[in-house]
């Protein structure tokens, strides 16, 4: 009987199988990159044009409107408003995959520079709110939950809707009004005292995070200081939002049918509640933490201005009034990019959690 040849099993198949993986995760890699790219390219496409048709002359927000005729049209050339809107597009992304985003109309400096000035000021102020919404905001929920029309959970559902429904400029009004003005237990808007302001070379732009690195803790504490009523004030919203879909969530989970098996065989209450229902729902609460982190990150305007807290919010803001588009589209596309960069966190945080997830 003849004999047949083995097929390519063994160590072949193995070193197929090894061969696999590389190729599997050098696919998922390009494929990651190639939607960044092209939500990078999208962002900046439509955050352009709108730029372009809003009813905002950029040339008379740099002349004014009593300049020179032929001034005036000097500088429509010298902005490349005279090509066509395509050949404009072509030249402003040439000029941003250098990091160049031009010139701000109201500080007269570079919008980078700008923005790597104001943005570590949101960037501080969004991560401790946030910190805030989770640490108490997801206890919250799944006390709620747990406790089902009993009186805690009203008066946890309570505490989230006004949280949820009060607006942040008045809470941030009366915070500073009770806290500040009355009691004298914190200090006033803006980031730090006046006298310790330049104190600390500037490394992170984080304030706390320079201090620490100096090793000031005198300024260190006085900025932390300055931090904790915005804080509060946008921890409040995080937190009522947060402890709601936490509720949602622990309410779907606390009856299914496997809740109710693990109780019949005697687990222990915390057990089925934190690492059975809350195992469960954790991958829904990083999708509502990173969207609510990113919500954040674009600047909560209204607290900025309230607590003359000088984040990315309040430039943009300014900007906008005073025509400086530069500075608009600048600071529009970095806040799309914190969108998709908070995106991707999300997306690896679920590989960590869900081992279903990796493929």
């Amino acid at each position: 009987m003849a004999t047949t040849a083995p097929p390519p099993g063994g160590a072949g198949a193995r070193g197929s199988g090894f061969d696999s993986t590389p190729v599997r995760v050098a696919r998922e890699v390009a494929g990651v990159l190639g939607a960044l790219a092209l939500t990078f390219l999208g962002l900046t496409a439509i955050t352009f044009f709108i730029g372009r048709v809003m009813p905002v002359d950029p040339v008379l927000a740099i002349v004014g409107d009593r300049a020179p005729q032929d001034v005036y049209e000097a500088v429509y050339r010298e902005l490349g408003l005279d090509e066509p809107i395509w050949q404009q597009y072509l030249l402003f992304m040439a000029d941003v995959v250098r990091g160049d985003f031009g010139t701000s109309i109201q500080t007269s400096k570079p919008v980078l520079e700008d923005l790597l000035r104001f943005f570590p000021a949101t960037l501080e102020l969004a991560t401790a709110a946030t910190l805030v919404g989770t640490l108490v905001g997801v206890p919250m929920g799944v006390a709620a939950a747990v406790n089902q029309g009993r009186p805690l959970d009203h008066v946890l559902r309570v505490v989230g809707l006004v949280g949820y429904s009060t607006p942040v400029f008045w809470l941030g009004m009366m915070a500073l009004l009770v806290f500040y003005a009355q009691l004298g237990w914190t200090p006033g808007p803006g980031r730090l005292d006046v006298f310790y302001q330049g104190l600390v070379p500037q490394v992170t732009g984080l304030l706390l995070v320079d201090s620490a690195l100096a090793g000031d803790w005198t300024v260190f504490w006085n900025a932390a200081s300055h931090l904790v009523l915005p804080t509060v004030v946008l921890g409040t919203f995080a937190l009522a939002y947060i402890a709601r879909m936490t509720r949602s969530f622990m309410l779907d989970q606390l009856n299914q049918e496997y809740v109710l098996a693990a109780r019949v065989k005697g687990v222990p209450e915390r057990v089925v509640i934190w690492r059975h229902a809350f195992g469960n729902v954790l991958v829904q609460l990083i999708t509502i933490i990173g969207l609510t982190y990113a919500s954040l990150l674009e600047g909560s305007v209204l607290t900025e201005t309230v607590f003359a807290w000088p984040g990315i919010g309040q430039y943009i803001t300014t900007a906008l009034f005073k025509s400086d588009m530069n500075a608009v589209i600048g600071g529009t596309i970095v806040v799309g990019c914190c969108f998709v960069g908070v995106n991707m966190l999300s997306d690896l945080l679920y590989r960590l959690v869900d081992p279903r997830t990796r493929g």
